[in-house]
């Protein structure tokens, strides 16, 4: 029976992976921080060594961007040697890798979406550690997928669900309207990961719903299907300073995928009410 191992597996996108693994003949290790500190060799070569994966999904980083401004160790321990580690490991006893990143690895500036062979710029301790987690990868993993995913939501934390909390107690709500992005559906994801696990299709990839929106387009149109009556308010980014810059633009193309499978992912809007049915 194949063997997944999920770290990050309470996160957004580790749930969705068990969902989509549902049924399946597939025996999924699933682990979190207290079953594996991914920044710890030793004990990321000691669970790997027992359990011999035949697939290594990493769904861990730290993903609290601001936070990372004033973190920076902790953060590149996690979103960059966590990946060293386990791409030595995946190495070891030949293990397929996945590895997911962000769109936080490029400047933001294009006026274009990114396809994967761009050149990397990041802005933000968040981009840098994240790129030196790739890097890593593809330094020592033979195996890999890294999929460089965005605006991701899903079961849990995310900004689908807090402006649906917003929406409980306010007419109108400020959203920064001078970011552009491709919300994107953990499910979505998790189902190009599916398709992608079987194969030996490996590189980088981009994995994000199709279409493009601003983050204040976004919380509109997640209102809208609600059926809630509070209102956006379009503010720009100087209206909303963070410790951590942001991407102005930061929409990426599936090219990879596109050329080399036939899976496609959602259209934005479609995937949002998907989700919004299941929670609502």
């Amino acid at each position: 029976m194949k063997k997944l191992l999920i770290t990050g597996c309470n996160g957004q996108l580790g749930r969705a992976l068990n969902r989509v693994y549902e049924g399946e003949q597939v025996h999924i290790i699933n682990t979190d921080v207290p079953e594996l500190d991914i920044t710890d060799l030793d004990a990321v070569m000691h669970i790997v060594r027992e359990h011999k994966p035949h697939v290594i999904m990493n769904c861990g980083a730290m993903t609290a961007v601001d936070l990372c401004e004033s973190e920076y160790e902790k953060a590149f321990r996690i979103n960059a040697i966590g990946p060293r580690n386990l791409s030595i490991a995946a190495r070891e006893t030949g293990a397929k890798l996945f590895q997911i990143s962000t769109d936080y690895v490029f400047s933001g500036n294009a006026d274009h979406p990114y396809v994967e062979t761009d050149v990397v710029d990041p802005q933000s301790v968040y981009g840098s550690t994240k790129l030196a987690g790739e890097q890593f990868v593809r330094d020592f993993a033979d195996r890999y997928f890294i999929i460089r995913t965005a605006w991701l939501y899903g079961e849990g934390k995310n900004f689908a669900a807090t402006m649906l909390r917003l929406a409980e107690s306010n007419d109108t709500v400020r959203v920064v309207s001078d970011q552009f992005g491709t919300p994107t559906s953990a499910l979505e994801l998790a189902k190009m990961i599916h398709v992608l696990e079987p194969t030996e299709n490996y590189g980088i990839f981009h994995g994000t719903c199709e279409g493009r929106c601003s983050w204040a387009d976004f919380a509109a149109e997640i209102f809208r299907q609600a059926g809630k009556r509070t209102k956006v308010e379009y503010i720009t980014t100087a209206e909303y300073p963070t410790p951590a810059k942001r991407p102005a633009y930061s929409v990426l193309e599936n090219r990879m995928l596109h050329l080399t499978t036939d899976f496609r992912l959602q259209q934005w809007q479609d995937a949002l009410s998907v989700y919004l049915k299941e929670i609502l």
